[in-house]
């Protein structure tokens, strides 16, 4: 397995070799890049081509050994561009160092004609600038000459000016000196008699008052001998108020305790005082209580009672406005008759009367007018009589209603034949001679019921209304 792979394929030096030369660049490539080039591509191809290398080289396929040569062309191809591109950098070298020659000469022969024109040119200025200097110089002599002068003078003025103010100044001091002893031998002249006469007045003055105070000076010993007088009097009364002040002290200690004495038992006053007050307000709170409960309770009632009088009194507005009605809607028999005679037996006047005579187990409202409540009842009888004569009415005309339906269905039934009304009697089918109408509904044909009347005159059914 080994031998057949590196038959099949070169050793791995050589391909690195040969990749590590394809990619060369050629622009790139210099003298030293190219020498090695050379060598590089010589030891391959005696590697390739002598000894183990040729045999290596003939055991390669064929696509190998072609790529290997095309490789080996290209190498040498571009091993002479190589060549060639530094035969034409060589020519193009020697031309440029031709033309930089050139140009370094030109640049040298302008060099030195500018350097001729600064020389010119500089001698020029020189010669200018001498003479600017040799102007300012001479008019800098000038000047300080004149300003030599200038202070020449100015120093003489001052010194004439000097010499004239101390001259004046000399006068004017010997003027004042002058003046000034003048004034002050006139002035002690005159202090020397203002000092006499105030000397006199002063020894004056000192004699009257010592005469003055002659009398005083008396008084102040005598008043210097009660001093120490008053001092002793004083000292014994001290002592005295010191015993005072002890038995003062003492008795208002007494006095203290019996003032403590008589506030404790004042506050303990005070607080049976306070105690029977919280006592009487608790009182007092309880007995406002039970009044405002009662005052309450007498409100609740009288709101009831007001409410309840207002009831009655819409009851009886109610009540007479009802007569007030049923009196316009009476009729005039009703006027001249208006109630009928009793339909009750004897028995049952007899306790009717003795219901109205027994006493009622509840106190009745005074000052009411039974017997209007009489007639009244009355008249709510007959209205409650004739209500039922209607109902009663009202039924019949309904009962005699459904019995005209049911024939008038039978009827209809009888026209048409059909399965259901031949298994049901037919009143229009005559068998033998013999109707088949229900002989209840003849008797019903036969005679027809009389109207009611109102049962003016017998009793009805149930108790009687508000007897």
């Amino acid at each position: 397995g080994g031998g057949k792979a590196s038959l099949s394929s070169p050793p791995p030096h050589m391909t690195e070799q040969l990749f590590a030369f394809s990619f060369l660049k050629a622009e790139e490539m210099s003298s030293e890049r190219l020498g090695r080039c050379r060598s590089l591509l010589e030891r391959l191809r005696a590697g390739l081509l002598g000894g183990c290398g040729g045999a290596l080289l003939r055991q390669m396929p064929d696509t190998v050994r072609k790529m290997l040569w095309t490789l080996f062309s290209e190498v040498k191809s571009l091993v002479m561009d190589v060549e060639e591109a530094e035969a034409q950098h060589a020519r193009a070298l020697g031309s440029h160092l031709r033309n930089v020659d050139r140009l370094l000469q030109l640049q040298r022969s302008r060099l030195a004609c500018l350097e001729e024109g600064f020389h010119a040119q500089l001698q020029v200025l020189k010669a200018e600038f001498e003479t600017e200097r040799r102007a300012i110089l001479e008019q800098h002599e000038d000047e300080i000459r004149y300003l030599q002068d200038v202070v020449l003078a100015l120093e003489q003025n001052y010194a004439r000016d000097d010499h004239e103010a101390t001259t004046n100044f000399q006068s004017a001091r010997d003027d004042i000196k002058s003046k000034s002893l003048q004034e002050k031998q006139y002035s002690r002249l005159q202090l020397g008699g203002k000092m006499e006469g105030l000397w006199e007045q002063f020894h004056a003055a000192i004699q009257s008052y010592t005469e003055a105070t002659e009398h005083w000076k008396i008084a102040f010993e005598g008043l210097k001998q009660k001093d120490v007088k008053s001092c002793r009097e004083i000292e014994m009364q001290a002592k005295k108020l010191q015993k005072l002040q002890v038995v003062a002290k003492a008795r208002l200690a007494a006095r203290l305790r019996e003032n403590e004495e008589q506030n404790r038992h004042a506050r303990e006053e005070k607080e049976a005082a306070l105690g029977q007050l919280q006592e009487l307000k608790s009182q007092m709170n309880q007995a406002w209580a039970k009044v405002h409960g009662s005052l309450a309770r007498l409100t609740a009632q009288s709101e009831a009672t007001l409410k309840a009088v207002a009831q009655a009194v819409g009851k009886a507005e109610r009540v007479l406005r009802l007569a007030e009605m049923g009196r316009r809607l009476e009729t005039e028999a009703e006027k001249v008759l208006p109630f009928y005679l009793s339909s009750l037996a004897e028995g049952e006047l007899f306790d009717a009367d003795r219901v109205l005579k027994e006493k009622p187990a509840e106190s009745l409202g005074g000052g009411l007018d039974y017997v209007g409540l009489e007639r009244f009842w009355q008249r709510f009888n007959k209205v409650r009589l004739e209500e039922r004569a209607l109902a009663q009415q009202l039924a019949a005309v309904s009962r005699k209603n459904q019995q005209l339906r049911g024939l008038l269905q039978q009827y209809l039934e009888g026209l048409s034949v059909s399965p259901e009304v031949l298994s049901r009697p037919n009143p229009l089918l005559a068998v033998k001679h013999k109707s088949r109408v229900p002989r209840a509904c003849a008797r019903r044909h036969q005679g027809a019921a009389p109207p009611l009347q109102p049962p003016w005159g017998r009793r009805l059914p149930g108790p009687h209304p508000q007897l």
